[in-house]
């Protein structure tokens, strides 16, 4: 029977916040603190790996660890979702986005169907599109070739497609795979549709729509857009464009668009990388090959974290640690900070997929709870963060746990020798050298210049940022948020704290507006 019980009624979490804390710079001095380097390290998907030597944790605590995780179930709850329960008690639905890449568990029938054929036939749509695309066989009114695929969406339908495609563009040049070059449209300022456009060739591009519903204001104001661009040109916009939505919306089986695939209600936009979301984008952009092994990197990592023993489940183990900080420590904040540029949007969608997700204040019975539950989530690529807000990091008031990612080698390959150290091993040690300050600290009789150490930090690293290894990394953090939302007892998979705005601005625009909303509305000449 599983039992569904807030965070502090759970006799494993009273234990551990009686467990004495660790001295993180005492612990991580000398020989102690490379023989944790080497004992705390969990092997993950892909040949990634995850070290948390510099969190404040020790043996004492991992055991305290293990015992919440099975007192409040979690494995026994990651089960149901697989196996296609409604766990989204919000909107009482199923959450099946893994169903995209793998099948976990029994074999999940909704709407009358068999799910993962479901996914895998609009993977395989999708797949047949692209190539008909890259081959010329779908082409422009004059039959020539598009060069260009452009993503309309926001959101989900925007923030991890684009995180994902910068993160290979530049390996897809290196492996001659770039198809076609993608660039994304989401803002509903009009600047953002205007500066896009002003750099294509509409001629040459295909635009990809995004709307589960068909009725996303933002994108639907940014598909006029575009249309309006494509007829200026003289171009037939049904010539141009495709749509991901549901079945039942108004963009299915639609003539204004050369074809439609289809997602479901099952997948949340923060979650839907791997479904037709990401998979026209990146599709077109790379090959469906590539977004196969992106796919297959997923499925890899959500195996594992099937694994029962906590210690060698990296995505079970990084949540519980996150919230022992949250809920034990007391920290409030977690920053993300991958040393790759490649990764230079993957922040921003680890931040919706957080804070969208468990940023909640009622638990799944809508009950309130009083214990914090998600983290403020922030994060920029190493070095740049370094002469940004490190400084806060390092010295400031607030401790705030860090997540490092770093790679062994570049994508690219190319490189430069100076003072004896390439680029590449400038920037690892860069990285290694964060995570021993932060633990570590330095005393000095100048307090300016005096580091208190104390501030936790974990690392994924693996050799190259691939296709596989990205995969791996997104399906990591998706289920570490997942445990999490399991853990603090809340629904992680619906967005209420979304659509409260959407509801005023209607009013807005109808006019409909009086108090406070008016006088605002009249600032802007609404």
């Amino acid at each position: 029977m599983i039992n569904w019980t807030n965070l502090d009624e759970v006799k494993a979490f009273q234990e551990l916040k009686d467990c004495a804390k660790v001295d993180l710079p005492a612990v991580m001095a000398g020989e102690n603190g490379a023989a944790r380097v080497k004992k705390y390290s969990i092997p993950m998907a892909e040949g990634l790996v995850y070290n948390y030597a510099a969190k404040a944790v020790d043996d004492t605590i991992l055991e305290g660890l293990k015992k919440f995780a099975e007192e409040t179930q979690l494995l026994d709850k990651f089960a149901l979702l697989y196996n296609g329960e409604v766990v989204n008690t919000g909107e009482k639905r199923r959450v099946l986005h893994q169903l995209c890449r793998g099948q976990l568990g029994e074999a999940v029938i909704a709407d009358g169907v068999d799910k993962r054929e479901f996914y895998v036939k609009q993977q395989t749509r999708i797949a047949e599109f692209a190539r008909k695309v890259h081959n010329g066989e779908i082409t422009n009114a004059d039959g020539e070739k598009f060069t260009t695929v452009v993503q309309i969406g926001i959101g989900g339908s925007d923030l991890g497609p684009r995180a994902v495609y910068l993160a290979l563009e530049n390996w897809a040049k290196k492996n001659n795979t770039l198809k076609m070059k993608a660039a994304f449209i989401s803002n509903v300022d009009p600047d953002d549709a205007a500066g896009v456009l002003s750099n294509l060739d509409v001629a040459h591009s295909l635009f990809v729509l995004v709307s589960k519903s068909g009725t996303t204001l933002e994108t639907l104001t940014n598909e006029s857009f575009v249309k309006d661009a494509l007829c200026n040109a003289g171009l037939d916009p049904a010539k141009h464009m495709i749509a991901v939505t549901s079945e039942t919306s108004p963009l299915a089986k639609n003539e204004g668009y050369l074809d439609a695939f289809y997602m479901d209600d099952y997948i949340g936009g923060r979650y839907s990388s791997s479904s037709a979301v990401g998979g026209a984008v990146l599709s077109l952009a790379f090959g469906p090959e590539v977004f196969a092994d992106f796919l297959n990197g997923a499925a890899e990592t959500d195996k594992l974290c099937k694994e029962k023993d906590v210690l060698k489940n990296a995505a079970l183990l990084d949540a519980l640690i996150g919230v022992y900080e949250r809920n034990v420590l007391g920290y409030e904040n977690t920053a993300v900070l991958p040393y790759s540029q490649a990764l230079s949007r993957f922040p921003a969608h680890l931040q919706q997929l957080d804070m969208e997700s468990n940023g909640k204040s009622v638990n799944r019975f809508g009950e309130p709870v009083n214990y914090p539950t998600g983290p403020i989530i922030f994060g920029e690529p190493g070095t740049n963060g370094q002469h940004s807000f490190y400084q806060l990091l390092h010295q400031g008031t607030d401790i705030v746990p860090m997540q490092f990612i770093g790679f062994k080698n570049s994508q690219i390959g190319l490189d430069v020798d100076i003072q004896g150290s390439t680029s590449q091993q400038k920037l690892c040690a860069n990285v290694v050298a964060q995570i021993v300050a932060f633990a570590s600290g330095k005393d000095d009789a100048n307090p300016n210049k005096k580091f208190d150490g104390g501030r936790p930090s974990s690392i994924i690293y693996g050799d190259c940022l691939t296709p596989r290894t990205l995969g791996a990394l997104l399906a990591h953090f998706e289920n570490k948020v997942m445990f999490q939302g399991f853990a603090w007892n809340i629904n992680s998979f619906d967005q209420e704290g979304v659509q409260l705005g959407k509801v005023l601005a209607k009013k807005v625009l109808a006019h409909e507006t009086d108090g406070a909303l008016a006088a605002y509305s009249e600032l802007f000449n609404i």
